[in-house]
């Protein structure tokens, strides 16, 4: 049973394979706390202006064993270093946090298998 991180940040793709869960949630959150001290974006303008917390910084992806409907979820870290929160890959479903660890025990809950709930 392993899990997998991906972490995309600017032009950079990166993967990491896990043996559990919780090993997955910890490395996602090492991550999300090191893209947070370098900063965050400008506001930009294309066509209209995007602020920095509208500006996805990087999406750290977390998925499950197995092939088909593996669990699936992650976090966007946003331009202006706030977390948003998700389960699904096609079909995102926002998990509401004020903050990282409820942003993380929430997709911990939504990846973990109903019979480990």
């Amino acid at each position: 049973m392993s899990w997998k991180v991906t972490v995309r940040h600017g032009p950079r793709v990166g993967r990491e394979k896990f043996g559990s869960l919780d090993d997955a949630i910890d490395e996602a959150r090492r991550r999300i706390e090191e893209i947070q001290r370098d900063g965050g974006l400008p506001a930009i303008s294309a066509f209209r202006k995007h602020t920095p917390d509208q500006r996805v910084a990087a999406r750290i992806e977390v998925s499950g064993p197995g092939l088909i409907r593996s669990p699936e979820g992650g976090i966007d870290v946003m331009g202006d270093g706030s977390v948003i929160a998700y389960t699904g890959a096609i079909r995102k479903e926002t998990i509401r946090a004020d903050s990282l660890d409820q942003a993380l025990e929430g997709l911990r809950e939504g990846l973990q298998p109903a019979s480990e709930q």
